[in-house]
């Protein structure tokens, strides 16, 4: 035990092998960028195919949210996780041996339902069994295992690039090994103690909380848990338009559309496509997808380290306005023609920026904001708006790209970035330091 009484050794294990859900999620968002080049030939892609193939993960990541909150807020948390693992696995090789374009977006289809899932339940998960006092951290080694899945990814791409036009397959095929291992990790965790709490099953949900914190923290966290419940009803979409509940869905919606819309996952998806376009070679495309890895890694380390710390809102303030200031510059150097050199430090900047902002602090509000009687639900609702946002950002960069040129799409997010500065400004409370229940409270009178 901690000398807080939390058993901190226990409190990150569970949260680590939770987040691996995270390492899955990083692996089919990044492999595709490795992959693109290799599929352009092998499918000949038009950019509307190869925005809708990029984009088809955000699909099935949208009916993967719809599916989870049901999975969670009627079976647990437990085997909604489990089932987003064998998903990983089975579309991994499904992708790896298809033969037609339309089998392999069908695959990347199903994929995206594994994510969905994961992406709702892991940090969803995570934020029921941590106390407050770490919960920021905690959700944010889902991030972490979202960006060291993405920089892993994109090493194994590297690697197997000079392996001949079929390179793709094993891109792909190789998801299936941690797929595995996390499914493995699942078995090991227990139901989150809040759900189990919630379902009249107080006497395991104790048993829980008590390896968690010990009698007091069991006490406290049961008490606040049943004060939160009281006359309450089944999870329904109705009732996230509640006065109480609304203002936090909104906030909700409007932060996972900032996260998708601001515009950098063009960057990780089309790394290839931007710095072609200034001369690069596919040795050098590849190279930096490495590049933007190992700078997402760091500062996503540096996010989890100043969450609880400096707080959540004022990471998000610099986050949005430093991305505005970069994108301008990486538009007027793109179309400029700059060397890869000059365009790649400032697409580092914007990616350093991202990951100690906009990144984690998003997945870390959809976790804390919403109250534990539609919390589930709610987190759902609010990640099937992100992936909708996503799929719009990746589908219509190739076409906005071949239309505008490269530089074009930048400018848009610039001013996007510029709208999300001022409603994080204006909506968002701190939440750092606060209990799920006592933030409930916070957002009713938000």
């Amino acid at each position: 035990m901690a000398k807080t009484g939390l058993n901190a050794n226990y409190i990150f294990g569970i949260a680590f092998i939770s987040a691996l859900g995270g390492y899955l999620f990083g692996f089919d968002f990044a492999v595709i960028s490795g992959a693109l080049p290799f599929l352009r030939g092998y499918f000949g892609l038009t950019a509307w195919w190869e925005g809708f193939l990029t984009g088809s993960l955000a699909l099935g990541c949208m009916l993967g949210c719809v599916l989870a909150g049901n999975l969670a807020d009627r079976y647990g948390r437990k085997p909604g996780l489990m089932v987003a693992a064998l998903i990983f696995a089975l579309s991994s090789l499904g992708m790896a041996f298809s033969s037609t374009l339309p089998v392999f977006i069908t695959m990347r289809f199903v994929a995206g339902i594994g994510v969905g899932m994961a992406s709702t339940l892991s940090p969803l998960y995570i934020a029921e069994i941590s106390p407050a006092e770490v919960r920021g951290r905690n959700v944010s080694i889902n991030q972490l295992t979202i960006v060291i899945g993405i920089l892993i990814t994109n090493l194994v791409n590297y690697a197997l690039a000079d392996n001949g036009p079929d390179a793709w397959r094993w891109m792909f095929g190789l998801g299936a090994v941690p797929s595995v291992g996390f499914l493995l990790g699942v078995f090991w965790l227990p139901e989150s103690p809040r759900w189990l709490v919630q379902k009249g099953r107080v006497q395991e949900g104790e048993a829980i909380l008590r390896r968690i914190g010990g009698e007091s923290f069991v006490k406290q966290t049961v008490i606040a848990i049943n004060r939160s419940m009281e006359g309450v009803e089944k999870p329904s979409l109705s009732m996230l338009l509640e006065k109480g509940v609304r203002p936090a869905v909104i906030v909700g919606i409007g932060l996972a559309v900032l996260q998708q819309l601001c515009g950098i996952n063009v960057v990780f998806n089309y790394t290839s496509t931007i710095f072609e376009t200034v001369g690069a070679n596919l040795d050098r495309q590849l190279f930096e997808t490495v590049a933007i890895g190992i700078v997402n890694l760091v500062f996503t380390l540096v996010a989890m380290w100043q969450v609880d710390k400096l707080g959540r809102k004022p990471l998000m303030l610099i986050g949005t306005l430093g991305l505005a200031v970069l994108y301008v510059v990486i538009a007027v150097l793109l179309k400029t023609g700059a060397s890869s050199g000059l365009l790649s430090v400032f697409v580092l900047l914007a990616i350093s920026v991202y990951a100690t902002s906009l990144a984690p602090i998003t997945w870390v509000l959809i976790s804390e904001i919403f109250p534990n009687r539609v919390r589930g639900l709610a987190s759902s609702v609010a990640i099937l708006a992100l992936w909708g946002a996503y799929f719009i950002l990746v589908f219509t960069f190739p076409i906005l790209a071949e239309q505008l040129g490269t530089y074009g799409p930048f400018g848009l997010y610039a001013v996007i970035c510029l709208v999300g500065f001022w409603f994080v400004r204006r909506n968002v409370r701190e939440t750092k330091g606060k209990t799920l229940e006592e933030l409930e409270d916070t957002f009713i009178t938000h």
